[in-house]
């Protein structure tokens, strides 16, 4: 392990202004959303659609630090046979790969899930950073509810469980020389208040530290990937784009290291929009120990999925709208996007 190539990798990924864009849909994952757009999920199609993104030359270069991808794209080629890691570190920004086996059942533990896929993950490695990644993410998840006997979700069997994993994957890595990106989730599905979402997500992020030390990662070598602290989508009450910046950054506060060099957060269930406002405020209250930044998906890419539909002819309106909302993105990550600027749309 190379701990200050991690160290500098990190700083790269997140430098100012720029943040991650998650393309690491899994085959089924990306069916649904191809599905919305009507266009039939094959390779070439999804091997067009990714290539138009890292094709948004300014927008990655100026905005994107980094790529996730799924194994299938890591090894593909564009259209002209040049591999799409090389367009990505063309534009850049730097290429990394999601390693897990997503979230399975745990035994033991209803309606609660562990994340698998360490069974020969140094092997994997290996092979991936052969194949030009520098990062690597593994995402465990967590849910607030009540599904089954017992006290509740989440248990502390499940946050240690996933936090184990989580740590047993960043040691992984950086032995490798492969930055971890550690992603510990706290799904929005459920009822329950931001009181409650900051709760959890303080207990998750304390588990996961702990087993992070136990396991021998350095911190200085690594991206956490956290949730914002959000209400459920069923709650009643939403609340404002400040309360949630408020209690996200405190939560943070007390959990995570100042040796962590950047936090990049997943926007999970929320709309584009709204993970833009929030990281903005987040941004806006002031010095933290850490990059404060994104990694999205869906929050980047759904508006120009819609845009391109399928169809060559689109290429250019779909290129543009994800270079609106990387642009926007990348406003946020300094603490300077307003609403006057989203309705610009780039255009």
């Amino acid at each position: 392990m190379n701990i200050d190539d991690l160290h500098a990798t990190a700083i790269r990924i997140l430098a100012p202004g720029k943040g991650i864009l998650a393309a690491d849909e899994s085959t089924g994952t990306i069916q649904k959303r191809f599905e919305k757009i009507g266009v039939a999920n094959t390779e070439q199609n999804r091997r067009d659609y990714r290539e138009l993104l890292f094709r948004t030359e300014a927008a990655m270069r100026s905005h994107i630090g980094g790529v996730i991808l799924y194994d299938e794209t890591l090894r593909q080629q564009a259209k002209d046979g040049t591999p799409l890691v090389k367009l990505i570190e063309a534009a850049g920004s730097v290429p990394g790969i999601k390693v897990d086996g997503g979230a399975k059942p745990l035994a033991g533990a209803p309606n609660e899930t562990i994340t698998e896929g360490l069974d020969g993950l140094r092997e994997r490695f290996v092979e991936y950073r052969q194949l030009g990644a520098r990062f690597a993410k593994w995402r465990g998840v967590y849910q607030i509810g009540h599904g089954g006997p017992g006290p509740g979700r989440p248990s502390h069997g499940a946050l240690h469980a996933n936090a184990h994993a989580l740590a047993r994957y960043a040691a992984l890595a950086q032995e490798n020389d492969i930055v971890p990106i550690v992603e510990p989730e706290l799904l929005m599905d459920g009822n329950h208040g931001i009181e409650a979402a900051a709760g959890v997500t303080e207990w998750i992020l304390n588990e996961v530290f702990r087993e992070l030390y136990y396991a021998g990662v350095r911190l200085e070598g690594m991206i956490l990937k956290p949730n914002m602290v959000v209400s459920g989508l069923q709650c009643a009450k939403q609340n404002s784009v400040e309360e949630v910046a408020r209690r996200t950054l405190a939560v943070l506060k007390r959990c995570v290291p100042a040796a962590v060099p950047g936090i990049a957060f997943l926007s999970g269930g929320q709309s584009d929009v709204d993970a833009t406002a929030h990281l903005s405020a987040i941004n806006s209250l002031g010095a933290s120990p850490w990059t404060l930044s994104f990694s999205y998906g869906r929050a980047l890419q759904s508006a120009p999925q819609a845009a391109w539909a399928g169809k060559a002819d689109n290429v250019a309106k779909a290129q543009a709208s994800f270079a609106h909302r990387a642009l926007m993105n990348g406003l946020a990550a300094v603490g300077k996007w307003t609403p006057a600027l989203e309705r610009q749309g780039g255009h």
